[in-house]
């Protein structure tokens, strides 16, 4: 059973498992009750999580088996809560790859004029390439694209078209796998084999691995960039039951005035 579902996993195109995972929200939470691990974003607690990755990557205990958080998920959940007014104040957000997790809930914000973009995913309301973003200049107060700019062509355009769409002032969530041994990001265009993908950038639709100087990425795009880092802003206790990783940074960025 464990091998079936980490096949399906890492072959099922992306809008395929979208669609099936509301089948399986509604099984799994029932193989899984208990209240050793807690996910903050549906509330809800269990004997563990589900496994996650690919071969390269793959983590054991990461993966909620209700709303399908995973430690990233939960982290940026978290920083919104504790550090931000994004509940509460009125605010234009635009969110690329919108995840299954936060999809619902921010659509129903009332305090959002919330829009979603993707290339193909089914949940969003726009279809475009992050390259060339089809909307205006300065229109959003928040931004948020998260596990994104590893899978495309040219990451530093895309982050520029964030920029541009992002209100000076605006601030914004671009989360990435990021190889924290590695000092510079990674990237080969001739590395084009799914298998190989997996091998060198850690999964196979990956076209590359970001090192330490992913902010260095981020302010070169017209960011400001602040760190928040998980080791620094949880007790050990809280990291180990939202299954958080210690060592994640999650970079806020702010457009410049």
């Amino acid at each position: 059973m464990k091998k079936l579902y980490k096949f399906l996993l890492n072959t099922l195109p992306r809008p395929l498992l979208i669609r099936l995972s509301f089948v399986f929200k509604r099984i799994a939470p029932l193989l899984y009750k208990g209240n050793k691990v807690a996910c903050p974003v549906c509330e809800r607690s269990f004997s563990k999580f589900l496994s996650y990755g690919s071969d390269v990557a793959h983590r054991e205990n990461v993966l909620c088996p209700y709303d399908l958080t995973l430690e990233r998920h939960r982290l940026m959940w978290l920083y919104l809560q504790q550090e931000t007014a994004f509940f509460k104040d009125k605010q234009a957000v635009l969110h690329i790859a919108p995840e299954q997790c936060f999809h619902g809930k921010f659509k129903e914000q009332k305090n959002l004029d919330y829009l979603t973009g993707d290339l193909v995913s089914p949940l969003a309301e726009l279809h475009f390439d992050l390259h060339n973003i089809p909307l205006e200049d300065d229109r959003f107060d928040v931004v948020f694209c998260n596990h994104v700019l590893e899978h495309v062509d040219d990451a530093m355009q895309c982050m520029r078209e964030l920029n541009r769409v992002m209100k000076p002032g605006g601030w914004g969530i671009f989360q990435v796998p990021q190889d924290l041994n590695r000092e510079l990001t990674y990237e080969d265009p001739t590395i084009t084999s799914p298998e190989e993908r997996e091998k060198h950038f850690w999964q196979k639709d990956h076209v590359r691995l970001f090192g330490r100087d992913y902010p260095e990425w981020l302010k070169r795009a017209g960011f400001e960039v602040e760190e928040f880092v998980t080791s620094k802003e949880f007790p050990a206790e809280d990291i180990e039951r939202y299954r958080l990783i210690s060592k994640e940074i999650l970079y806020i960025v702010r457009k410049k005035m």
